[in-house]
């Protein structure tokens, strides 16, 4: 079975998954209307079930670690893989033709991988450096690719067709991705992802409350975020 140099494996149903989902973007135009962003909504419902299946055991994990983490080392943690993100953003910035915030982006991971202990704090937001949140489909949208149709993902979670795509030219943009020891790279995504899932445990408990249908309520505030986001 072949790999590429990071390890990967190309051939994998998962990889093969992600690429028919970026070469279904051409064709997605027509997928969606303004009155129906959700078409495959059968499908998305099945999806959502699958997740909340998987959840079932990640969540106690991303709430042990919630539990037994400082607060301090909690915030130095989302601060390193913050900083390394700043390096995709930066990409991101330039290819929507803000070169200001680009660059800024850039001397983010600059000064704070430096005198910031790789990262760890987080000194470029206090000299008055923004922090920004761009990916690749915000980066599709600012050139023009509509939306498409609303999708869920296990594990990814929500997303349109546009952002399937651009989530798969993330993965390349990621710097975890480039770590030739391959436990190591698995480890920090790893603890990436534990780090994220405890991130949601407070707004989840919002959602559960204040949501009569879990799924419609993620459908709709993440459709009106991206949009936010996009718009800036």
């Amino acid at each position: 079975m072949s790999t590429d140099r990071c390890g990967r494996n190309p051939r994998s149903p998962f990889f093969r998954f992600l690429m028919t989902a970026a070469s279904v973007l051409a064709l997605s135009g027509c997928a969606t209307t303004a009155d129906n962003p959700d078409p495959y909504e059968g499908f998305n419902r099945a999806m959502f079930r699958v997740n909340e299946g998987i959840d079932v055991v990640f969540k106690p994990i991303a709430q042990g670690y919630d539990a037994v983490t400082p607060q301090p080392v909690r915030t130095g943690i989302g601060n390193f893989f913050g900083n390394l993100e700043d390096v995709w953003i930066s990409v991101n910035n330039l290819l929507q033709g803000k070169p200001v915030e680009g660059v800024s982006d850039a001397w983010r991971f600059v000064i704070n991988s430096t005198i910031g202990l790789g990262g760890v704090l987080d000194f470029a937001s206090e000299m008055g450096l923004e922090k920004h949140s761009e990916d690749f489909g915000q980066t599709l949208a600012v050139w023009g690719v509509g939306e498409g149709a609303y999708l869920f993902w296990p594990v990814i979670g929500p997303r349109t067709v546009r952002d399937t795509a651009g989530f798969v030219v993330d993965l390349y943009g990621d710097p975890l991705t480039y770590v030739d020891n391959i436990r190591l790279r698995n480890s920090l995504w790893g603890v990436r992802l534990v780090d994220r899932r405890a991130s949601l445990l407070p707004s989840e408990k919002v959602v559960e409350e204040a949501a009569f249908d879990k799924y419609t309520y993620i459908r709709d505030a993440y459709l009106q975020n991206r949009r936010s986001e996009i718009e800036n």
